[in-house]
């Protein structure tokens, strides 16, 4: 998995090469300034909210005036941590909701994408079809819909994890890693859905290929770390990266063979 994870991270640095080779800049821009006005948006109403949040549990369970009555520095600290803990993952469940509603709002320009990419690699042009558009649409929102209940599942088990002293200062490590995995799973999907696999086919190759998907998601977020500049390019670099690395691991034609 450690190689698969690397030749993902590899990928977006060849994504980068690609898209100013190809002059992809259009394809790229438009979405990703959409994106980055909703991200900004949502990042301000997030902060508002999960503070109420957070505040309201703690005045509902009696949490600060029992810390208030146990005068323990080492229970303040460890309430402080767990508060902390329970807003990062907060924030992570938060932004999965927010990824899979632009997924499916952008799932035309980034299967465009996926399919322009696979097109200048093959030197050929895939034929465009209107009702296999729609079709390829249809199962991207069920996938997203699959991935977002099975994600939520695992971010309450995570949110009850966070609140054990100690053991819950992990949890938004492990939060990382889902968001990751099931961001970089919907950025793979694009090319192993052109290449006519089924759902639950798709669903295989990427649990057992998880390398992939983790790093792509991994440098998803890494490019957050860059204002504006990172947030209007990620989107769009993922989904060519996660283009680019498959064809490193299996080879456009032995994806096809999967099905």
């Amino acid at each position: 998995m450690l190689k698969e994870i690397i030749i993902a991270i590899q990928s977006f640095f060849e994504a980068h090469n690609f898209i100013r080779k190809h002059r992809l800049w259009k394809w790229i821009l438009i979405p990703g300034l959409v994106y980055m006005i909703l991200f900004v948006v949502g990042i301000y109403f997030f902060i508002n909210s999960s503070d109420k949040a957070v505040t309201l549990l703690s005045n509902r369970l009696g949490i600060t005036a029992w810390l208030q009555r146990q005068a323990s520095d080492l229970l303040y600290f460890l309430f402080v941590m767990a508060a902390i803990m329970l807003r990062l993952i907060l924030f992570f469940f938060y932004f999965s909701l927010f990824k899979y509603l632009f997924l499916i709002v952008g799932s035309p320009v980034f299967a465009y994408l996926s399919e322009k990419t696979s097109s200048l690699i093959e030197g050929k042009d895939f034929p465009f079809s209107t009702s296999q558009l729609l079709k390829d649409m249809t199962r991207g929102i069920r996938l997203s819909v699959r991935n977002a209940l099975w994600q939520t599942v695992y971010v309450f088990a995570i949110l009850l994890l966070s609140l054990l002293p100690l053991a819950g200062w992990i949890s938004p490590l492990i939060a990382l890693f889902i968001e990751c995995y099931y961001y970089g799973f919907s950025m793979l999907d694009y090319s192993l859905e052109r290449n006519r696999l089924p759902a639950s086919a798709s669903i295989d190759f990427i649990g057992r290929h998880k390398g992939l998907a983790i790093g792509n998601g991994l440098m998803f977020y890494l490019m957050h770390v860059v204002p504006f500049i990172g947030w209007v390019l990620a989107p769009a670099y993922a989904v060519i990266a996660a283009t680019l690395s498959l064809y490193k691991v299996k080879g456009q034609a032995a994806i096809g063979n999967k099905q």
